[in-house]
């Protein structure tokens, strides 16, 4: 029996570059009926499923050349040479435990490498010849993908509502999906169309059912990436590079930017615009709250006309269909309602906050106009009981409020009305 202590190393790796390769256990197998042939002594068999490709990448080789530093091993026992190395730092580690003459010899299937110049020249061109053949494959794999790229086929599995058609194991078209090509047009379509958010259209796909080929409702995340992928209107990116698809299109080019644009969330100004009648008042449709908007129109000759809009916030129904009304026309019908005595009013507090107005008003012409200051008759408005007179004053002073005053004087004298209000087909009833 030779006296060299052999390790048994077996390896296959799970990529796609070693599929023919002979498995682990085939490897050991085979190794062994070469041992009792030549009566060779394993001391210990070590297997392991890593790519040989980087250096120090697999952690049984590395402990392996670690115990032949260490004298446990002096011989190694691999079915072919491109199972030890694929590259050339764990290549150089072998041939410097031989220079040492820690390791012996490496033994295949086929052949015996000793510690000799020619043999380990031999070693080093065989694991040379490994690596060489994978830097190519990396290579041809590249050029075929770029290949098929220009063809207009995108690889990989094709994105949810187009399916791959398989032929001699290779992509050859990207074809919709009869099953699921409609609901994705359904979702870009309502996205453009009607403003639809990520979850909105997540709840409408749960609500009709709608499956994954994995069998699973798509994730929000899933729906976003959806909705931004380029391919759905013909065009995809493989690298650094654009490509024109050979695929039919769900949607056009102009639906697909209207969703862009859509999806694109401008960042939040909090407080930047006030619009006190949005607490008037709660849709008559949908029973939801009621928001407001700002909308320029440009002017003829130049400058533009600001218009502010009250509508449903559609929290309740995203669907909900209530007009707009402008803040003019919303003003003027509570003022009617305010003349026709159709609403309970804190008169109260409209003549505190007018005799406050009178006092300012009074203080502004002493002080900034020089004059004597004047006191008024202020004692005849009082909080907790007012005159006839008084009341028609107070009540002109809301009404001017509610016409010429700030966000914040408005949004107090709305307080100040005991009613509550709701907006149907642009016309505000008293509830």
């Amino acid at each position: 029996m030779s006296d060299t202590r052999y390790c048994l190393y077996a390896r296959k790796s799970s990529e796609s570059d070693e599929r023919q390769t002979m498995s682990i256990d085939s490897q050991i197998k085979e190794m062994h009926e070469l041992a009792q042939r030549e009566k060779l002594n394993i001391v210990e068999v070590r297997q392991e499923s890593h790519s040989a490709k980087k250096s120090g990448n697999r952690p049984v080789f590395v402990q392996l050349l670690s115990d032949i530093d260490k004298g446990l091993f002096t011989g190694i026992l691999t079915w072919a040479p491109d199972r030890l190395s694929r590259n050339a730092g764990d290549l150089g580690s072998l041939v410097d435990l031989m220079d040492q003459g820690k390791l012996h010899e490496i033994k295949t299937y086929s052949q015996s490498f000793g510690n000799n110049p020619n043999e380990k020249f031999l070693l080093m061109i065989l694991c040379s010849q490994a690596k060489l053949e994978n830097d190519n494959r990396g290579i041809n794999v590249k050029r075929g993908l770029k290949a098929k790229c220009q063809m207009g086929i995108r690889p990989g599995t094709a994105p949810l509502g187009y399916l791959n058609v398989i032929n001699n194991n290779r992509i050859s078209e990207v074809v919709p999906d009869p099953e699921r090509a409609w609901v994705v047009k359904a979702m870009f379509e309502r996205v453009a169309k009607f403003g639809h958010s990520g979850r909105t259209i997540r709840n409408w796909l749960k609500e009709i059912g709608f499956k994954t080929r994995n069998g699973k409702l798509p994730a929000l995340s899933r729906i976003y990436s959806t909705l931004n992928n380029p391919f759905y209107y013909g065009e995809f990116q493989y690298g650094d590079e654009w490509y024109k698809g050979k695929h039919e299109p769900l949607v056009s080019k102009e639906i697909w930017e209207k969703v862009q644009k859509q999806l694109t969330v401008p960042p939040k100004k909090w407080h930047k615009n006030k619009f006190p009648f949005k607490t008037l008042c709660i849709c008559g449709s949908c029973g939801g709250g009621v928001t407001a908007e700002e909308r320029y129109k440009k002017l003829k000759y130049g400058g533009f006309n600001k218009h502010i809009y009250y509508h449903c916030g559609r929290s309740v129904d995203y669907d909900c269909d209530e007009p707009y009304i402008t803040e003019e026309d919303l003003i003027k019908q509570l003022l009617a309602h305010i003349n026709a005595g159709n609403v309970s009013i804190n008169k109260g507090k409209i003549a505190k906050k007018l005799k406050a107005d009178i006092e300012r008003f009074h203080k502004l012409r002493s002080e900034v106009l020089r004059q004597e200051y004047l006191s008024g008759n202020l004692g005849e408005i009082e909080n907790s009981a007012v005159k006839t007179n008084d009341d028609e004053m107070a009540i002109d002073y809301l009404k001017h409020i509610l016409k010429t005053g700030s966000s914040d004087d408005r949004r107090e004298a709305l307080g100040m009305i005991r009613a509550k209000f709701i907006l149907r087909n642009k016309e505000l009833k008293v509830a």
